[in-house]
């Protein structure tokens, strides 16, 4: 069944030539989705700050932690041996290697005044923000659709134009990867792929998004794009094990080990962080976690390789923390916080084609006339 007029997007959505079968197979996998997304209410909640028993140093000792080792960079100390001492005074794990960040970031806001610090993370925001504008003028029928879109946008860019936040890796990566996203079109990969590292070499769990861009890229059948994808996450491997060298050169066997990435929270977790990093946090529990289930399902709407990738992407990171992330490192979401909701613009198209297919009692007959 096809339909040709659209509410809010330019073409049809996904769900238009579905035939009545797989429209009704999708409607109940939307309700499990939302069904899923409910047991938020059930589900552990990131730490909350401000209980009134904590200093305000307590509840963002994490970020006071990076603002530390860069101010002692701005003074002529070595990256590596600061950064050690630091983890060991605030009594963090520093075994593995990976619970000691990369230098990348905390080189570069050494090395520049605060404000040119500010003004990057503001300027990075703007690309975020133009380059996702540029995507929604193509995917979207007029002005309404593209402010709602716009706007549930900056409803996810709420966390990272937080000045105080300036040290904390997640925002980054988090912003580099939603510009990846938007700068990637077919046969131009390598804006996004660039972006992409960037990403990565911040904070090394954005080599999740490399995985799923890499895998996309092959099974679009682009050799040149799935190769450069490779090399990015080649280049990161190598910057890891130069960072695993350097971390044994500070790090002793009596320093603390990770607890460990194995918490097992379950997709509400995922839902609750999610909903802490973003406008959703305004919202009641049940309205924000079916708000949640209902933007993923937008994702999937919308006919387009950008919004496969980014449903991918989201998925990727959302087995993430329901599998391995503990309630403190609920942080892990900002990487795919900024474009989440941006999934919701699609869903009046995507749920109008999906129930009027799913609905649809209209049979087709074929006829053979001979002459």
């Amino acid at each position: 069944m096809t339909r040709t007029s659209q509410l809010w997007l330019a073409a049809p959505s996904r769900f238009a030539q579905f035939s009545r079968t797989r429209a009704r197979l999708a409607t109940a996998v939307l309700a499990l989705l939302l069904i899923a997304c409910l047991t938020s209410l059930a589900a552990p909640a990131p730490p909350a700050a401000g209980t009134g028993t904590e200093s305000p140093a307590d509840d963002q000792r994490d970020i006071i932690l990076y603002e530390t080792i860069v101010d002692a960079m701005r003074h002529g100390a070595a990256y590596y041996p600061t950064a050690a001492e630091e983890l060991r005074t605030g009594n963090y794990p520093l075994r593995p290697f990976i619970t000691m960040r990369m230098p990348a970031l905390a080189m570069v806001q050494a090395h520049v005044p605060h404000a040119a610090v500010l003004a990057l993370l503001y300027t990075l925001v703007l690309a975020v923000a133009l380059a996702w504008h540029a995507r929604f003028r193509d995917a979207l029928s007029g002005w309404p659709s593209q402010a709602v879109a716009m706007t549930l946008l900056a409803g996810g860019l709420m966390a990272f134009v937080q000045a105080d936040l300036w040290a904390f890796h997640e925002l980054w990566a988090g912003l580099f990867i939603a510009l990846s996203l938007a700068l990637r079109r077919p046969g131009r990969w390598i804006e996004a792929a660039a972006a992409g590292l960037l990403a990565a070499l911040i904070r090394e769990t954005a080599v999740l998004y490399l995985a799923v861009m890499a895998l996309a890229a092959w099974r679009d059948g682009d050799r040149r794009e799935t190769l450069g994808w490779g090399v990015v996450v080649a280049i990161l491997a190598v910057a890891l094990i130069a960072h695993a060298f350097a971390v044994a050169r500070v790090v002793s066997p009596l320093d603390p080990a990770s607890p460990g990435w194995s918490g097992m929270l379950g997709i509400g977790f995922f839902v609750n962080a999610i909903s802490v990093a973003t406008a959703l946090s305004l919202a009641p529990a049940w309205l924000a976690a079916l708000v949640a289930g209902l933007s993923l399902f937008g994702w999937a709407a919308w006919r387009d390789p950008l919004a496969l990738r980014m449903l991918f992407t989201l998925a990727a990171y959302a087995a993430m923390l329901a599998l391995a992330a503990r309630s403190d490192t609920f942080y892990w979401v900002l990487l795919i916080a900024p474009a989440f909701l941006v999934g919701l613009v699609f869903v009046p198209d995507g749920l109008r084609d999906l129930l009027a297919s799913a609905l649809d009692r209209r049979r087709v007959r074929v006829q053979r006339i001979e002459q």
